[in-house]
C-alpha cells in the first residue's frame, strides 16, 4: 500500500510539474511572439515599419547624413501582374518614390540594394534611366544576385558595389507568350538588346562588344545562352566599380554627399561673389554716367 501510494503521489507530482512547465512555456512564447495583438497594433502605428513592409524602403536619419534606402528584390513587375507567390518589385511604386527623393531637400543621398532575378525589360530600363538621371548621390550594392535586367539597374547608380559572393547573369533578351516567327520579331529583339547594351556600356567601364560577347556565350550555361559573373569577375570585367559590403557602400555614399556639399557651397560662394562684383560694376558705370552728364551740362 505504501509503495502504491508513493507511486501515485510521484505520478501526480510529475503531472503537476509538467502542467506548470507547459503553462510557463506558453506564457513565455506569447511574450516573445511578435504577432501578439499589442505588437501588431504597435507595428501598424509605426510609419517606418509600414513603409518597409509595403514599399521595401526606409529613410535613415540616425547616421552621418540623412539617406533613403531602396530595395529591389525578386522580379521587376511591369505591365503584367505576376502570380501572388512571386516576390516582386512594382515599378509603379518605385517611380513616385524616386521623384519624391529627388525633390525632398532633407534627403541627401540614395542607397540601392539589389537582389533580383530580373523581370520586365521596359520597366527595368525605366527605373534605370531614373536612377541615372538623379542629381543626388546614388550608390548601388548587389547582394545575392543582380541578374538580367538587374544589370542596368546596378550600373545606373553613380557608384556601384557588389558583394564577393553575389553573381550577375548577362544574357540576351527573351519574350514570354505568343511570338511571331517573322523577320520583324528578330529585328525588334535586336533593337531591344541594343538599348540594354548601350545603357550598360554608357554607365560602366565595359565596352559594347564585350557585353555582347558575354551575352551570346554558349559555353557556360546548360539551358541558356549567356554568362554568369561572380563579384570579383564583375569588377574585373568593368561592369561594377568595386567589391564591397554595406559599410563600404555607406562610406562611399557619405563621401559623395560631403563632396557634393563642398561643390555646392563653392558654387554658391562663386555666384554670390560674382553678383557682388556685378553690382559694384553697375554702380561704377552709373557713377561714370552721372559725371559725364554733369560735364556736358556744364559745357552748355
Amino acid at each position: 500500500m505504501n509503495r502504491h501510494q508513493n507511486s501515485e503521489r510521484h505520478h501526480t507530482t510529475n503531472k503537476t510539474n509538467s502542467f506548470h512547465f507547459e503553462d510557463a512555456y506558453v506564457n513565455l512564447a506569447y511574450e516573445n511572439n511578435s504577432d501578439s495583438p499589442d505588437d501588431t497594433q504597435q507595428n501598424s502605428d509605426d510609419p517606418q515599419m509600414n513603409k518597409i513592409q509595403e514599399m521595401g524602403s526606409v529613410l535613415t536619419n540616425n547616421g552621418k547624413h540623412k539617406i533613403h534606402c531602396l530595395t529591389i528584390i525578386g522580379q521587376i513587375e511591369g505591365h503584367y501582374v505576376l502570380p501572388s507567390q512571386n516576390k516582386t518589385t512594382k515599378y509603379e511604386h518605385i517611380i513616385p518614390q524616386l521623384v519624391a527623393i529627388e525633390e525632398e531637400p532633407e534627403i541627401e543621398g540614395l542607397l540601392i540594394l539589389l537582389n533580383t532575378v530580373g523581370g520586365d525589360v521596359e520597366a527595368g530600363l525605366a527605373l534605370a534611366e531614373l536612377f541615372a538621371g538623379m542629381k543626388k548621390p546614388t550608390v548601388s550594392l548587389v547582394l545575392g544576385g543582380g541578374h538580367s535586367i538587374g544589370v542596368p539597374l546596378a550600373v545606373a547608380a553613380q557608384k556601384s558595389f557588389i558583394a564577393p559572393s553575389a553573381t550577375m547573369t548577362i544574357h540576351p533578351v527573351r519574350m514570354n507568350g505568343l511570338t511571331l516567327g517573322v523577320p520583324q520579331t528578330f529585328e525588334y529583339f535586336q533593337k531591344m538588346q541594343q538599348r540594354i547594351t548601350t545603357f550598360v556600356s554608357k554607365h560602366s567601364k565595359m565596352n559594347p562588344e564585350r557585353f555582347y560577347q558575354l551575352a551570346m556565350n554558349t559555353e557556360e550555361l546548360v539551358m541558356d545562352v549567356g554568362t554568369v559573373l561572380d563579384g570579383p569577375d564583375a569588377v574585373k570585367e568593368g561592369l561594377i566599380d568595386g567589391l564591397g559590403s554595406l559599410s563600404d557602400a555607406l562610406e562611399c555614399l557619405y563621401e559623395m554627399i560631403d563632396n557634393n556639399k563642398k561643390d555646392h557651397g563653392h558654387a554658391e560662394y562663386t555666384e554670390e561673389y560674382s553678383s557682388v562684383e556685378e553690382k559694384a560694376a553697375m554702380k561704377s558705370n552709373h557713377a561714370d554716367t552721372k559725371k559725364k552728364t554733369k560735364k556736358r551740362t556744364t559745357k552748355k
